[in-house]
Parts: C-alpha cells; structure tokens; sequence
C-alpha cells in the first residue's frame, strides 16, 4: 500500500511539472476538447448515457478500447474511426508529456549540479 501512495505522489508531481509546459497545457486542452466532442457525438448519434459516452471516449483515447461497444450507425462508425486516429496521438502525446515530467530533474537539483 506504501508503494502505491508513493507511486502516486511521484505522478501527481509528474502532472504538476508537466502543467508548467506550454505544449503539455495545448495538448491537455486538445483532450478536453476530444473528450467533450466524442461524448456529445455518442450520446447524440448512439443514445448512450452520458456516463457510458464519456467512459467509452476515454477508453478508446487511451487506446484500451471497449470489448461490449460497437457503433450502431454507419456515421457513428466513420466517426470513430477518425476520433481513434487523431486522438489517441494526441492523448499519447500528452502522456509522453507526463512521463517527460516524471523523469526531468527538479529545479533545484540542476542548479546544485551545475554549481
């Protein structure tokens, strides 16, 4: 369990320098938005719940995908396929962003080496 919350704090401080990056921050908007428009399209166009539209987007985002979801329509189903391909380079790209963060030097400690 002390791992765990370590391994949290690790990236919940990963998130926070990662925030500071301008580029980060563009993608970070770009996935709300992904986010946002996909669960609109699915509860729209599918008729599925709120809830189950945005758990869908996420899933597929982060590349996992949902075994029990398919689109019904055929525009529901050309839809996903272009949300599958432009977002998950955008979320990817967001998490290299984090991992980017998690292994960079804190401030501090550049400047004592470079002392």
């Amino acid at each position: 369990m002390i791992s765990f919350f370590l391994t949290l704090k690790r990236l919940v401080k990963a998130l926070w320098q990662a925030f500071k990056l301008k580029n980060f921050q563009v993608l970070f908007t770009l996935v709300m938005v992904l986010l946002f428009s996909g669960t609109t399209f699915y509860v729209m166009q599918e008729g599925l719940p709120v809830i189950d539209a945005l758990f869908y987007c996420v899933v597929t985002l982060s590349t996992i995908g949902h075994p029990s979801f398919e689109p019904q329509t055929t525009f529901g189903k050309i839809f996903t396929m272009i949300y599958i391909f432009g977002g998950n380079g955008v979320f990817i790209g967001m998490i290299g962003y984090v991992a980017y963060a998690m292994i960079q030097k804190p401030e501090k400690e550049k400047r004592n080496v470079d002392l």
